[in-house]
């Protein structure tokens, strides 16, 4: 772990020129380029208000499109960072076959990219609260701290999975099904208090939810998160953190032969 962390500062300027050509490639071609960052989450939301408020009628939630939107920024974060790293090394070509290349630079490349897009979508939020006549909280000087677990959380589980998919390429199409499930595990799209007590306990297990319901806090209800929660989600993401870098130190030399 103490190796990875050191390479990943020796070559930190290596890791933001590729965050910065992965931003400038996803959206090269594009007549609005990087307008795109806003639009997508902006056309997901459009389409989970009108289902769930109009057709589905399944929450009745105070300003739906507000919730919806404070849940689904990080998870979309959260899912595309995952899927992308996941498969970083089994793509990564001919960098992974130079010597002298640290591979886990490639998953921690694909979580940041995404965290970009995030934290650029936050002002967006932050505009139609406002807009909403809801006024940020205090609960916003916490952002930082809750967006640092979830992405110590989140390279661990990159890790992971991007070491076990060079061997298993299943992972990647498992994992793309799991996180349907997942999602509709998490309080996004409805509220906690319409999960029936008796499954409530789902949504301790779950530190996606966790992280979910902290943002809630903090963007909607515009207070600090429950500090039993804070501190589980840190505690989960530390040991998810270590986990995920003991996979990929055990993988890490087989993978110039496989890719």
């Amino acid at each position: 772990m103490f190796r990875n962390l050191t390479e990943l500062w020796r070559f930190r300027a290596l890791v933001w020129a590729l965050v910065g050509r992965h931003l400038r490639a996803r959206y090269r071609g594009s007549l609005l380029g990087f307008v795109w960052s806003f639009l997508n989450p902006l056309c997901l939301i459009a389409v989970y208000s009108l289902v769930f408020s109009y057709y589905m009628r399944a929450t009745d939630v105070d300003n739906y499109p507000l919730f919806l939107f404070a849940g689904l920024l990080p998870w979309i974060w959260f899912s595309s960072g995952l899927l992308e790293a996941t498969a970083a090394i089994s793509s990564g070509g001919s960098l992974i076959t130079k010597a002298m290349f640290p591979p886990h630079i490639l998953p921690v490349v694909s979580v940041l990219t995404n965290l970009a897009n995030f934290i650029f979508a936050i002002p967006l939020l932050l505009g139609f609260m406002l807009l909403s006549g809801m006024m940020p909280g205090v609960g916003l000087v916490v952002l930082p701290v809750v967006i640092l677990i979830e992405l110590v959380f989140l390279v661990g589980l990159g890790l992971m999975f991007s070491a076990l998919n060079v061997h298993f390429r299943d992972i990647q199409h498992i994992l793309g099904n799991l996180l349907t499930l997942l999602f509709f595990l998490c309080p996004i799209v409805y509220p906690v208090t319409n999960v029936p007590e008796r499954f409530r306990f789902t949504l301790v297990l779950n530190p996606v939810a966790s992280f979910t319901q902290m943002y809630h806090d903090i963007f909607l209800k515009g207070t600090f998160p429950q500090l039993s929660v804070l501190l589980i989600a840190l505690c989960v993401s530390l040991v998810t953190f270590l986990v995920g870098n003991l996979v990929f130190n055990r993988y890490r030399e087989s993978f110039a032969e496989l890719v």
